[in-house]
């Protein structure tokens, strides 16, 4: 008969009586230390202080003026800040690979231009819509193929299609207004100018969405969608953080600049093809002096000029922020001249914001 053995005894650890079991005081101080780490990160975010920039305005003006916040006045500053945020987010991405674009402007207005013009030859609008955003790809791909596989510095490339674009314009049109958009033509006034009656149990009449905030939404999902979880969105800020590094890592940095140019051109194509659609007319002055806005609004959203840095809600918010300033402006009775005081102020301030914050986490 087996008799039975109990396992032998070992001595505890010598360190057993410094384990203990995390008391709740701890865990307390654990989960406040988290909490200020999330708060740090949030208020170091540009976006963040924009978006509440953007808030207190609105709530300023709402306060302060009996027409701001009539529906009829959000609806045409949603529907205005709309068209440079479209732009806003192509200029976000080519911000982040370290470059920048000057022709938004003009490629807005040859696309707008291109679309009147052979519509009021008679073409269906689903043949001058490709045909716009045709143009506007174009334009994109040449200025890309200079920047990415000739080295021209992008400043002195999209300066030059800034002239290029806009003087096509003027060919195109004989520099008149075309205010004729052919048996299309309601199609076109529809899809820039028209909107979607959305019914809040709250409010005694639905809230008009502007179409081309419709677009801008779309267009936002897609671009955060990219920026953040598709290789191209991860190429884009390798390239505008070290672009060498990147290179010898395989990002394909030419293919990158050139897709990068044209996806700017065609959000500038698209911004042209709503503001004709809205305004009813084209003419060579549309979106003339529409690149620093646009670049202020990407600026003023967290883009680093220097590259590596950007989201599309940022450019969105950023746009908002500018529209919201804008509009105070005229309700207000100051001057419209000031407006370029106020943009130019902001990008300054968006800068030495970025400054800083690069400081302090260095």
């Amino acid at each position: 008969m087996m008799q039975r053995t109990d396992p032998p005894e070992f001595p505890p650890p010598a360190d057993a009586a410094l384990r203990v079991e995390p008391d709740a005081a701890l865990l307390e101080s654990i989960a406040r230390r988290e909490h200020r780490h999330w708060l740090a990160w949030l208020m170091g975010q540009q976006t963040f202080w924009v978006s509440v920039a953007a808030v207190v305005a609105f709530v300023v003006l709402a306060l302060s003026s009996d027409v701001f916040a009539t529906q009829q006045n959000l609806f045409n500053v949603t529907r205005n800040f709309a068209f440079v945020a479209i732009i806003a987010i192509g200029m976000t991405a080519v911000i982040a690979t370290g470059g920048i674009d000057l022709s938004v402007g003009a490629v807005l207005v040859l696309s707008g231009m291109v679309i009147g013009m052979t519509m009021h030859a008679g073409t269906s609008i689903w043949i001058a819509v490709p045909l716009a955003l045709g143009a506007s790809l174009l334009v994109g791909a040449i200025n890309g193929v200079l920047i990415a596989y000739l080295g021209v510095p992008p400043f002195v490339v999209t300066l030059g299609m800034l002239s290029v674009a806009r003087s096509l314009a003027m060919v195109l049109s004989g520099n008149r207004m075309v205010y004729e958009f052919g048996p299309d033509q309601p199609r076109l006034l529809a899809l820039g100018g028209g909107f979607l009656d959305l019914p809040l149990p709250l409010l005694a009449e639905a809230v008009r969405i502007p179409n081309p905030v419709i677009v801008l939404l779309a267009l936002l999902v897609f671009a955060v969608l990219a920026f953040r979880w598709t290789r191209w969105g991860r190429y884009l800020f390798a390239i505008g953080g070290n672009e060498r590094a990147a290179t010898l890592t395989g990002v394909p940095v030419n293919a990158m600049k050139l897709s990068v140019y044209m996806f700017c051109s065609l959000c500038a194509g698209l911004a042209g093809i709503l503001e004709v659609g809205w305004l009813g007319t084209i003419t060579t002055g549309l979106g003339q002096g529409m690149e620093l806005t646009v670049i202020a609004a990407a600026v003023i959203g967290g883009a680093n000029l220097a590259g590596g840095a950007g989201t599309a809600f940022g450019a969105v918010i950023g746009s908002a922020l500018i529209e919201v300033i804008r509009n105070s402006l005229t309700l207000l009775g100051i001057s419209t001249f000031w407006q370029g005081s106020f943009v130019g102020g902001f990008i300054i301030l968006a800068a030495l914001f970025d400054r800083l914050r690069t400081r302090s986490s260095n």
